[in-house]
């Protein structure tokens, strides 16, 4: 895990967040990605750990900004419980990571990579990003 940045908890590679999930059973994956993400490249698929993500449309056009921590409290979320935010490529998580911060939610995680990564990542980098590359499960919504 990276230190973070300053305004969330800190960072998780996608290999690191399935870990964290697994070893801790209050922690909870939230998706911000949209329903046509979903649709369109699946989702991660926690049922072997007996969790499921939770699903909030956040963070992508002004339509999406809507109050996190409100959206994270209607789904029964305490402000103690571990958070570890997924989106695409791990830079709309980070929004809302600091979001949720500053919403009163001080352990909220950005899961860098996000689920496909960034376009282009696995060139650069030489290896398989995001969670779907990385062959964590997913399944189709």
């Amino acid at each position: 895990m990276n230190s973070g940045e300053p305004g969330y908890a800190g960072d998780l590679d996608p290999a690191e967040a399935m870990e964290r999930l697994k070893r801790e059973p209050g922690t909870q994956l939230v998706d911000v990605r949209t329903q046509a993400e979903w649709d369109a490249v699946g989702v991660p698929d926690l049922g072997g750990i007996g969790k499921a993500p939770i699903f909030i449309e956040w963070g992508v056009v002004p339509d999406f900004l809507g109050d996190l921590g409100k959206a994270l409290a209607e789904r029964g979320l305490g402000t103690d419980v571990p958070l570890l935010f997924l989106c695409r490529s791990g830079n709309r998580s980070g929004q809302a990571a600091r979001a949720a911060t500053a919403a009163g939610f001080p352990q909220s995680f950005n899961v860098i990579e996000g689920y496909e990564g960034a376009p282009g990542a696995s060139e650069k980098l030489g290896r398989p990003v995001g969670w779907k590359a990385r062959k964590l499960p997913w399944t189709r919504r």
